[in-house]
């Protein structure tokens, strides 16, 4: 593959990734409940500011690239287990900035504007997600995590990630009630609430709507 192409998908997938974190800010402002893969994080920064949102996504993250590791130690990719590394490392980074962007840009929201904030977060989320597959540059360890867990178990991918979803929406509820006595959140701060469901399944039907039009404007440079 030529130097330019590579550039390309990984410029490709690094655009994804920025509308992802734009995705988590817009879900976190919303106060009305976080997509579930950074559900965790959000309870265990809301419990312990004293590091990032982005540095508990990347701690967070880490732990799905050893749970790879554990799934067939001796087929493990380093290569591919470091650039998780990486990307996770670059995306957390990314959270950090648009949390502050739309913190800073967006004033407190009523129900309408949090449920607008929501439908927003579903939409950039949706098109982020189809470049980084169309880019096949970076790739997030939860994503590889359920690739493997996939293949190893003949099952498919997208029940593998409702799988994976629920137990990281049951695991914050878990968090939730130990830190805070409530199953939601903290106070000020809804982590798993209606937002939460409309992130698990609106995404994958946005993405029947979006991914057409993805397609036509990015797909003729990635060939």
């Amino acid at each position: 593959m030529r130097v330019k192409d590579i550039l390309v998908r990984y410029g490709i997938s690094t655009l994804g990734l920025v509308l992802v974190a734009l995705g988590v800010g817009l879900s976190i402002k919303s106060n009305f409940g976080i997509a579930p893969p950074s559900c965790p994080p959000t309870a265990l920064f809301a419990q312990w500011p004293v590091v990032s949102f982005g540095t508990y996504t990347w701690f967070f993250n880490c732990a799905f690239i050893v749970v790879q590791f554990c799934l067939r130690p001796r087929w493990f990719d380093w290569l591919l287990g470091l650039m998780q590394v990486l990307a996770v490392l670059f995306f957390g980074y990314l959270c950090d900035a648009c949390i502050w962007l739309v913190d800073a840009g967006i004033p407190a929201q009523s129900l309408t504007g949090s449920i607008l904030l929501s439908l927003g977060a579903i939409l950039v989320t949706a098109l982020g997600i189809k470049l980084e597959v169309l880019g096949k540059g970076w790739i997030l360890p939860v994503d590889q995590m359920n690739a493997v867990i996939a293949q190893m178990g003949q099952f498919r991918y997208s029940n593998v990630k409702i799988t994976c979803d629920i137990l990281l929406v049951t695991a914050t509820v878990i968090l939730c009630w130990i830190f805070f006595g409530s199953l939601i959140g903290s106070p000020g701060l809804n982590i798993v609430y209606w937002g939460t469901l409309l992130l698990a399944f609106g995404v994958g039907l946005c993405m029947k709507l979006t991914d057409p039009l993805m397609d036509r404007l990015f797909g003729r440079f990635v060939k």
